[in-house]
């Protein structure tokens, strides 16, 4: 139903009046308020206890960064700002500013005729500006809290009496300008103008002066941003121009050419960043630490009225700022050469593909196939796109249907097109993260959360990309095997081609990387080498249930946290296809030489307040909160986390890190181990390792997947391997070198190669020293018959495994020389829900092709 004109005129005084008496009542208390004596004067300075900055601490005392708001500012004089910046703020904020004596009855008029009129027409009647005045403003800045209460308007309306009386018009506009937040955290007109223009506030434009203006209603919630709302600043930014216009200070020339030559030139790709962060980076040696140490300061540690840009907290931290340096010097290196194959990678691939369309051209002639003619029908420009879009199917199966060989040019070219957004690499970006932890207490040493850290990449990538682990993966569950008693480092499992059948009758095939099959493997050697086919065995055996829950919680997830995560049971978890971040395998991978007690990582130690009082111990509290939980901390018994640190210590002695720690001379004395990862199409590459002191955790790839890939065998071991065992040489050469320490209950025994099993008195095979949890070692002897006992049940039925019937499908996997597993049951908690008989994730590359030198009869490290 309609309201007429004469009922919302009422409507309006009626609201109006009692806004107005509201107000009066407010301004009669206030002047009352003014008149007592005693009331201690007002200066330009006065009104709050100096701020100071709080101060963040390494863990060796060294200043890392100041946290600073809006009392570290550079001030400009009122002289120096341009006089369109006046005109546009009393425009848009106060326009009888000169007039009034603090407070405006013609504002709170005007505020009060819009919030009815606003009321009666729903929101129709267009923006409006607040009632307060400009020393309004500044006095609530200064001296009330934010608290919506009648209280605190009386305080306001007093302290801009005050303020007025004992300023000048232009010393509070000063002030205002070099005090009020214009958002993303910048404070003060020039750090603002910084911020959002990249120029002095001296040299602001007439459309420039009116958007930071309009910063001042909203600057929490960035309504008005350039930044983050384009469109809505443009278009009161055009409003006020056009009031501005009107009040006789701009022309209508002056006000439209500037507006034009601003949205011209304005930067829509840039990202919502904060100003207080640029200003500060140009000193912060670990500007990702200090950002992740902020944001638990004001939302986890430091609640309440405390202010961390104020308050002046010394924050004594975990860091390390000798490792941090190293970490970054290492990591953007590592970047830096990632993206040069990366980029050369492109543009090979490119011009293999322009090579090859004039052969292309010609199959489709001989063949009469239309569909993949190129030449007459797409110029050579657009050749790779359509390549890889439309044909790379078709040429493949006519290649595989002549036979054509892996090497032969066609089939290389059919590969690289499978590569996909070509067409984006130069605008593509490899990204990498590092991050280390120490072993006992959890404390983060060096956080590095990308390349260079500036506006535009101030995505933490050591706490917030979640990526897929690909092989890294395997040791969070066969440590639950381990555990258990389920395997051993000497249970064989065979490594031959094997199909897991999915509910729904359709069959996954994971296969290795060389198409090649090792035959009876051991479990560690397994492990160290990456193999996917024993994992998978390894995987199925322990049961989903188990597995991922082990994996969880050494990840410090929660169900829930889980299922985000995707942890779901299905067989291509098991090869690593949930997401992790370079944190959360760190902190998995330091339980492992923390005798499998759990690693909570912390980033502050404790805080003092200005006065040097101690008011919290986080690293105190963790402590205890973990003595607290008692047996539920312990989450692998000391003997199965040093036997498999003992296995992935293996993998740096002749596994995918082999390699790596050739390239570096070796660690000296200092023990080492760790675990490589690579995902599907070398998209992500992974190396996690440790010492007796600590673990470091190294990624690299790519923020947005959408088919990106690092290089053709840019694996683990090839990419972040080296980033690893650079800087974790560097940072543990002034250390006492240390080994692992072997907790009792752990047992030596010596054992056959082949069979896992105790060599007889007349055997004349190879034998090793292996290491076993008290009562988990062989007792049988290496004879057929005690082979086919123990040991020899599974491998023997895994020989003779087969397919029977004449479907399609099993006549496709008998021939490409494929067994059947039909007689394998699926695992306790479900099957995989992955459809076709691809696997999408191959059998580990970081054993190939560098690294598949391993002897056959390998030391063990731990023993040596």
């Amino acid at each position: 139903m309609r309201i007429d004109r004469r009922r919302r005129g009422v409507l309006v005084v009626l609201i109006s009046l009692t806004v107005l008496l509201a107000v009066a009542i407010g301004v009669t208390v206030g002047i009352a308020l003014a008149s007592v004596k005693n009331i201690r004067e007002i200066g330009r300075s006065t009104g709050t206890e100096s701020a100071l900055p709080s101060v963040l601490l390494d863990r060796n005392g060294k200043t890392i960064t100041e946290l600073f708001g809006d009392e570290k500012r550079t001030l400009v004089s009122i002289e120096d700002l341009p006089r369109h910046l006046i005109y546009a703020l009393v425009t848009r904020e106060d326009q009888p500013f000169f007039e009034h004596g603090g407070f405006s009855l013609w504002n709170m008029t005007r505020a009060a005729a819009n919030i009815g009129l606003n009321f009666v027409t729903g929101g129709r009647a267009g923006y409006f500006s607040g009632a307060s005045t400009i020393t309004q403003q500044l006095a609530k800045m200064m001296y009330t809290d934010q608290s919506l209460t009648i209280s605190r308007k009386v305080k306001e309306l007093w302290w801009a009496l005050q303020l007025e009386r004992h300023l000048t018009k232009y010393e509070i506009l000063e002030e205002y300008l070099n005090r009020m937040p214009f958002g993303h955290g910048a404070y003060g007109i020039e750090a603002a103008s910084q911020f959002y223009f990249g120029h002095s506030a001296t040299e602001l434009t007439i459309a420039e002066s009116v958007l930071l203006v309009l910063q001042l209603s909203s600057p929490g919630y960035l309504t008005y941003s350039p930044i983050v709302n384009p469109e809505s600043a443009r278009t009161l930014q055009l409003q006020i121009l056009h009031e501005m216009v009107e009040l006789g200070y701009a022309t209508q020339e002056e006000a439209d050419l500037s507006f034009h030559e601003y949205w011209a030139n304005h930067d829509y790709t840039r990202s919502a960043t904060t100003a207080a962060f640029l200003e500060r980076l140009e000193n912060d040696p670990a500007p990702w630490f200090s950002e992740h140490v902020r944001i638990r300061l004001q939302e986890e540690l430091l609640l309440g009225s405390a202010n961390i840009n104020t308050d002046g907290y010394r924050v004594y931290t975990t860091l390390d700022l000798d490792y941090q340096k190293a970490a970054q010097r290492y990591l953007w290196e590592g970047i830096k050469n990632a993206n040069e194959t990366y980029r050369r990678n492109q543009v090979n691939n490119e011009e293999r593909v322009e090579r090859f369309v004039p052969m292309i051209d010609l199959l489709a002639l001989g063949f009469d196939i239309e569909d993949i003619k190129v030449g007459t029908e797409r110029d050579q420009a657009r050749a790779a796109n359509y390549f890889r879009e439309e044909m790379s199917p078709l040429i493949d199966a006519v290649s595989m249907f002549l036979e054509f060989q892996e090497q032969d040019p066609l089939r290389q070219v059919t590969k690289a097109s499978y590569l996909e957004n070509q067409q984006l690499a130069q605008r593509t970006t490899v990204e990498g993260a590092l991050i280390t932890i120490e072993n006992e207490t959890g404390n983060i040493l060096a956080m590095v959360g990308g390349s260079p850290f500036e506006s535009r990449n101030q995505n933490n990538r050591a706490t917030s990309a979640f990526r897929p682990p690909g092989s890294s993966f395997k040791p969070l569950y066969y440590s639950a095997g381990i555990n258990s008693g389920l395997i051993t480092p000497g249970t064989v499992y065979m490594d031959s081609p094997v199909v897991f059948w999915n509910n729904d009758g359709t069959p996954y095939v994971p296969e290795n990387y060389n198409g090649e099959w090792r035959g009876p493997t051991r479990v560690r050697y397994a492990l160290a080498t990456s193999m996917n086919v024993v994992s998978l065995k390894v995987f199925d055996d322990i049961g989903f249930t188990d597995a991922l829950n082990n994996a969880g919680r050494l990840l410090g997830l929660n169900e829930t946290e889980m299922a985000e995560r995707g942890f779901e049971p299905r067989y291509p978890v098991g090869l690593g296809t949930v997401s992790l971040s370079p944190l959360l395998q760190a902190r998995a991978f330091a339980t492992f030489p923390n005798g499998g007690r759990e690693v909570v990582p912390i980033s502050v130690r404790f805080i003092e307040d200005r006065r040097g009082t101690e008011i919290l111990n986080p690293a105190r509290d963790v402590a205890q909160q973990l003595v607290r939980k008692g047996d539920d901390a312990q989450i692998l018994s000391p003997q199965a986390a040093y036997i498999m640190t003992s296995i992935l210590q293996s993998t740096v002695e002749y596994g995918t890190l082999r390699n790596r720690r050739i390239l570096v001379g070796g660690f000296g004395d200092m023990a080492m181990a760790g675990k490589t990862g690579t995902t599907q199409n070398w998209s992500d590459a992974w190396t996690v390792g440790f010492s007796p002191y600590m673990t470091t955790a190294v990624w690299l790839g790519f923020d947005r997947g959408g088919g990106n890939s690092l290089g053709t065998n840019q694996t683990g071991a090839q990419t972040a391997g080296p980033i690893w065992a650079w800087y974790m040489k560097e940072i543990h050469e002034n250390l006492p070198p240390r080994e692992f320490e072997r907790p009792p209950g752990v047992v030596e025994v010596t054992i056959t190669s082949e069979t896992g099993l105790l060599p007889t008195e007349d055997y004349r095979g190879s034998t090793i020293e292996e290491i076993f949890i008290a009562g988990t070692e062989p007792t049988v002897f290496d004879t057929m018959e005690d082979f086919n006992d123990t040991q020899g049940t599974r491998v023997a039925a895994e020989y003779s495994r087969s397919f029977s019937g004449g479907n399609s499908v099993a006549d496709r996997l008998r021939g490409l020389g494929l067994l059947s597993t039909s007689d394998r049951t699926p695992a306790d908690t479900g099957t995989s829900s992955y459809q076709g008989t691809g696997n999408p994730f191959l059998d580990d590359p970081d054993t190939a092709p560098d690294d598949e030198n391993a002897p056959e009869d390998e030391p063990n490290p731990m023993l040596d």
